[in-house]
């Protein structure tokens, strides 16, 4: 006899075809896949048994050959149905689980995104890096389940009237919550905004495919530079006399360099130095880079001696009149 698909679908041999939409769509909606994810493999293998059990039940032909042979009988394609005259060849071809329940349904709407921040160091976002996240979160494990079936009474209160009283039939999955660790691969280049999705790694509601989890990059302070898009700004202090003769700076870039920079240029207030190719990496080109921009803070000293002023009246060409 192989597999009873009217155990499956827990209905009689006689059920009508109302009855096996009504136990497809409580057995369906248990251990549809996406509503079990502590269960996953469980839910898929009943998942399945359940649609084909349907699939099987609900089109007369098929129903007719596995009532007389049994699912091998069936599957087998060397029996015809009793109401072909013509005897002509069957063969078996389940259709979609996805398809079926899909006809029920219209799909799982899903549940509501979870969104967390990722705070990523300057550092980070310029290199790249890897990171493991562990998260939390509501999932139906499908125990614990509830069904009202449809039935109807008759009663009489108050003045002895007669009425109905209808349940609907509804299904609870039991919530968990469960632990897991996530992956985040980091690219180069990245900015502040850039969403990592996880699909379906977020809450699960009932009657509803589980939501995702978006993590949402958010980019720290950084004690040396700030961002500008591609671009890294620095700030760099100098004196009015390294200001007017030149002087060398090291800076220690993001990933560990030392960058020597010789200034030779006399340094105005806004004055901007711009260093090619030494900005963040742009995500989509790894290869190529912003700028470096240097903006200068030129320190004036808080006061001059007699000597100083002249000298400097001197050496600039200037006189008192």
């Amino acid at each position: 006899m192989g597999v009873d698909y009217y155990n499956i679908l827990k209905v009689s041999r006689n059920a009508r075809e109302e009855d096996l939409k009504k136990s497809y769509k409580r057995l369906a909606m248990k251990w549809h896949p996406d509503k079990n994810a502590v269960n996953t493999k469980e839910a898929e293998a009943k998942f399945k048994q359940i649609s084909e059990a349907y699939d099987v039940l609900s089109d007369s032909q098929k129903r007719q050959i596995y009532d007389l042979y049994g699912e091998e009988g069936l599957k087998s394609g060397l029996y015809a149905p009793p109401t072909d005259v013509y005897n002509r060849e069957f063969k078996f071809s389940p259709r979609d689980a996805e398809d079926i329940f899909e006809e029920f349904f219209g799909g799982l709407r899903k549940a509501a995104v979870m969104e967390t921040k990722l705070p990523c160091s300057l550092e980070e976002l310029y290199k790249g890096s890897r990171r493991k996240m562990k998260i939390s979160r509501i999932v139906l494990d499908g125990s614990g389940y509830v069904m009202l079936e449809i039935w109807q009474v008759f009663a009489f209160l108050l003045l002895h009237s007669c009425f109905y009283v209808s349940v609907v039939s509804s299904y609870c999955s039991k919530p968990a919550t469960v632990e897991e660790v996530l992956s985040i691969h980091i690219k180069p280049g990245w900015k502040k905004g850039t969403k990592i999705t996880f699909p379906e790694k977020g809450n699960h509601e009932a009657g509803a495919a589980p939501g995702d989890l978006i993590f949402v990059v958010d980019e720290k302070p950084h004690q040396v530079f700030k961002r500008d898009g591609n671009d890294l700004i620095i700030h760099l202090k100098i004196s009015l006399l390294d200001a007017l003769t030149g002087k060398n700076f090291k800076i220690s870039t993001l990933d560990g360099r030392d960058l020597t920079v010789s200034v030779s240029d006399i340094v105005k207030p806004g004055y901007e130095m711009l260093i090619q190719n030494e900005g963040m990496p742009i995500s989509k080109e790894p290869s190529k880079h912003g700028d470096l921009r240097i903006k200068f803070d030129i320190k004036f000293p808080s006061r001059l001696t007699a000597d100083q002023k002249s000298d400097l009246r001197r050496v600039l060409g200037r006189t008192t009149g």
